[in-house]
């Protein structure tokens, strides 16, 4: 069977598209995305391309968009081409360039389909990129949905070549004589899916040659026992969980007939938010007191006597900025109360704070601790990471994912609800002071 049959049986078998539907093809100008482009050229289909320029290898860029808009007008095709400020958006975002260059992209393939009325994105991904994949969602500790490569559909977005290996697709190209460029970069091992393109799959290939036929059988298995798996999630569901307009429960016995009942959990609380060290620690306290709390971005989750309770919550966890004389702000799902105080006894509550008015630096910043951060907790004259504090603390990882501070100068003056830092405590010569009072802003 030749590729057009094969890549048209790919697209019947697995109802992609109709042969009546617009499609528009992401085409960079490298070797898989012009087969597409000529498969679905000659299939026949009503076809636009969308290309995109991130600017990020000068002169080679712009080559790439001069040719494949020369590809389209020889071959009167419709073309959009879009130049993007792809490092300054990284840059911006904090995002790595592959990230910044994703999200870009994607956010103007979403414009052009619903402002030019094509049903469609086809993507040139190809077999070798779902293994490729696998292997950094293995690597990265993914669950059983990360087996299964990417999906041949999603939404309105297709991969119509993933029938086909980069070897299948290169030698096609050549026997139909397809010019195309290559990116220089996919012959480097710079970023981790090259790493395992040049360094780890070759090494595979030597313990199995025929590891490509061997891996397509085993994610159409992966992907009949996915199947599977979400027809039983749906049923379990059904039994044990309550979609109420204000909020979602769940029954604690839900988890009993299951060995890893976290994983269960966190298939379900993601959705919301929550991660799944945030899962393993809900599980662990299942049984104990009831009202411990857990956080996400959006999302409460309360351990109550019987059940699992999630609720939104409106609060944003942008830093807040505390002018002086300020009284209130909140911060997520806190509120922080601040008033000046003469003559006050230490805090004796792990929730308030009672620091030197004149070593405060208005205005404060009120955040979520990040990596890097340190301070001095008090009593000690030497600077400690709040990651090393948080482990001789015990801390466990639901309570990290809520912790803030209080940063003055861009100094730490108080890890909100655990210590002060040491520079900024109560001494003979102080004067004045400003109390912190930490409390729950959720109704």
């Amino acid at each position: 069977m030749g590729v057009l049959e094969q890549f048209l049986n790919h697209i019947d078998r697995l109802n992609l598209c109709e042969k009546t539907d617009t499609i528009l093809l992401a085409v960079s100008g490298g070797v898989d995305s012009m087969a597409m482009l000529y498969l679905f050229k000659e299939a026949g289909y009503q076809i636009g391309v969308a290309h995109c320029n991130f600017q990020l290898r000068g002169k080679e860029s712009d080559g790439d968009e001069e040719f494949v808009g020369q590809v389209c007008k020889e071959l009167s095709i419709p073309i959009f081409i879009k130049r993007f400020e792809t490092e300054a958006y990284a840059w911006e975002n904090s995002l790595s360039t592959q990230m910044a260059a994703r999200e870009l992209r994607y956010a103007w393939f979403d414009e052009l389909l619903t402002g030019h009325y094509y049903r469609y994105l086809a993507t040139g991904h190809h077999f070798d990129d779902s293994m490729e994949t696998i292997l950094l969602n293995l690597t990265r500790g993914s669950s059983t949905d990360g087996l299964a490569g990417i999906p041949v559909k999603n939404g309105n977005v297709i991969r119509p070549l993933l029938f086909a290996t980069k070897d299948q697709i290169e030698k096609y190209a050549m026997m139909k004589g397809i010019v195309w460029r290559e990116d220089e970069s996919n012959l480097t091992d710079d970023y981790q899916r090259n790493f395992i393109r040049h360094q780890i799959v070759p090494r595979l290939k030597e313990l199995n040659p025929s590891l490509e036929t061997t891996w397509q059988s085993g994610i159409e298995k992966i992907q009949g026992d996915l199947s599977l798996l979400h027809h039983a999630y749906v049923s379990w569901k059904k039994e044990f969980v309550v979609d109420e307009p204000e909020r979602i429960t769940m029954a604690k016995d839900a988890f009993g007939l299951f060995i890893q009942p976290a994983s269960i959990l966190w298939r379900f609380a993601r959705t919301f938010g929550f991660n799944f060290e945030q899962s393993k620690e809900v599980i662990q306290s299942l049984h104990s007191q009831p009202g411990k709390r857990f956080f996400s971005a959006t999302h409460l989750l309360v351990i109550d006597r019987d059940l699992l309770i999630i609720t939104p919550h409106q609060h944003s966890w942008n830093e807040e900025i505390i002018e002086k004389g300020q009284t209130e702000t909140i911060l997520g799902p806190f509120r922080l109360r601040m008033e000046t105080v003469t003559g006050a006894a230490l805090g004796s509550e792990l929730s308030e704070a009672i620091l030197d008015a004149e070593r405060l630096s208005f205005p404060l910043v009120w955040r979520k601790w990040k990596a890097g951060d340190s301070f001095h907790p008090l009593g000690m004259d030497h600077k400690k990471k709040l990651s090393d504090f948080f482990i001789d603390k015990k801390i466990s990882v639901a309570d990290k994912e809520t912790i803030t501070v209080i940063e003055s100068d861009g100094k730490v003056a108080w890890v909100v609800g655990y210590r002060i830092d040491d520079r900024f405590k109560l001494t003979a010569k102080t004067t004045s002071m400003v109390r912190f009072t930490l409390s729950s802003a959720l109704p």
